[in-house]
């Protein structure tokens, strides 16, 4: 019986060749069409160069306030600014953040005061949106976190506790005499301490964030065991709910500080550039203060965002990388460094003698920390803030 008719070996190598290009083929398809469609690049063209007019929003956090105003002030009497409307919008980083998510279309530029939420936002912008979340990304300054107290009261805590820290300052929360049982002084009332909004501010979210590290006494690798472990919740349950009070503003906070004295706060846990930029403020009304800067901290990079936002036209995204590359001028970044910040651009020195740094460090200001942490996880973050909502519902 006949096996049938049998392949040449011209007959294989043909087929051979079209399952490979098939393969091949295939593979092209789909290296071409990722799973999020990637972010479009800034034409480097400015809109003055062109003779184009565009006009955008920048939400940014009001550490920044008065250094940004100023640099808008600047950029419009600058060539660079011609034909472009900038308009501010004051917001906490993570209500900006949450602003960009539900598609609030007056924003084109966001600059929160830190990155730390940002692989939150990456991962819900690529869900919702499928595109990367981003054009741009730069780094404007560098702030850390710090606590600051009225001289008076801080030397009064350290006598009975040794040191500042988010452990000692939970103590001081929790004594039913207040400042009577701390240092003899009932004319004080209670121990008060403050933070901004944690789901609205980064400065909030960044105290959070620094409150685990300092319970666990680490300072890189939290995870989320740390994050549910009971103890460290009853803990910080504990604290966040003998707080003082929140706002969704850093600035605004440390504003009220100095305009209503002790009254208001004995301490704040804030950004070391709004400290500075109100210490002289501060001594003029009330007294010194003093700057104390937690065993374990943090950076705040002060990203500048240009969104891949679909309402966002091509004349409106280069116009705001304009004002971008305006920022991180050096004439514009030794502004920066006059509020407080440390600059962005390298070019710019910190150490001189008519820093601002430099004058600061009578109150407790210094250039080099001992500690700094490791960025958590998106994961860690997420339920930090979840952890941390459930605890206000006692409040």
């Amino acid at each position: 019986m006949s096996d049938g008719p049998k392949l040449t070996f011209l007959g294989k190598l043909i087929i051979l060749l079209f399952i490979g290009a098939c393969g091949y083929g295939a593979f092209l398809l789909f290296a071409k069409k990722p799973i999020f469609e990637p972010a479009q690049t800034v034409e480097k063209t400015s809109p003055a160069a062109s003779g184009e007019s565009a006009e955008i929003g920048i939400a940014y956090g009001t550490e920044k306030q008065r250094w940004m105003q100023w640099a808008v002030e600047q950029f419009a009497a600058a060539p660079a600014g011609r034909g472009i409307k900038l308009n501010l919008i004051p917001m906490g980083s993570i209500e900006s953040a949450q602003a960009l998510l539900k598609g609030d279309q007056r924003i084109h530029a966001w600059s929160p005061a830190s990155s730390t939420y940002e692989d939150v936002f990456v991962q819900e912008w690529q869900i919702k949106n499928n595109v990367a979340p981003f054009v741009r990304k730069e780094t404007l300054a560098l702030s850390p976190m710090v606590f600051v107290m009225w001289a008076e009261r801080y030397e009064a805590f350290l006598a009975k506790y040794q040191e500042v820290s988010f452990v000692t300052i939970g103590r001081a929360l929790k004594e039913p005499g207040g400042w009577d049982a701390i240092a003899q002084k009932p004319e004080w009332g209670l121990f008060k301490f403050g933070h901004a909004h944690p789901q609205q501010s980064n400065s909030g979210l960044m105290t959070l964030v620094l409150m685990a590290y300092d319970f666990h006494k680490k300072n890189r690798g939290l995870v989320l065991k740390d994050i549910l472990n009971p103890e460290f919740q009853t803990w910080m349950n504990g604290l966040e709910t003998a707080t003082t009070g929140m706002s969704n503003s850093t600035g605004n906070m440390m504003r009220d500080m100095v305009l209503r004295g002790p009254s208001s706060y004995d301490t704040l846990c804030v950004y070391e550039s709004v400290v500075i930029d109100y210490l002289r403020s501060a001594e003029g009304r009330w007294g010194e203060l003093r700057v104390i800067y937690p065993r374990e901290n943090a950076w705040n990079d002060n990203p500048y965002y240009i969104p891949n936002a679909p309402w966002s036209s091509p004349a409106q995204r280069r116009a705001a990388g304009a004002f971008a590359d305006f920022l991180l001028s050096e004439p514009i970044q030794r502004e920066a460094l006059k509020h407080g910040f440390r600059p962005g651009n390298t070019e710019v020195p910190v150490r001189f003698p008519e820093s601002p740094f430099v004058a600061a460090e009578k109150f407790g200001v210094k250039l080099d920390l001992t500690s700094v942490t490791e960025p958590p996880k998106a994961e860690v973050v997420s339920t930090l803030l979840q952890i941390w909502q459930r605890s206000q519902g006692s409040r």
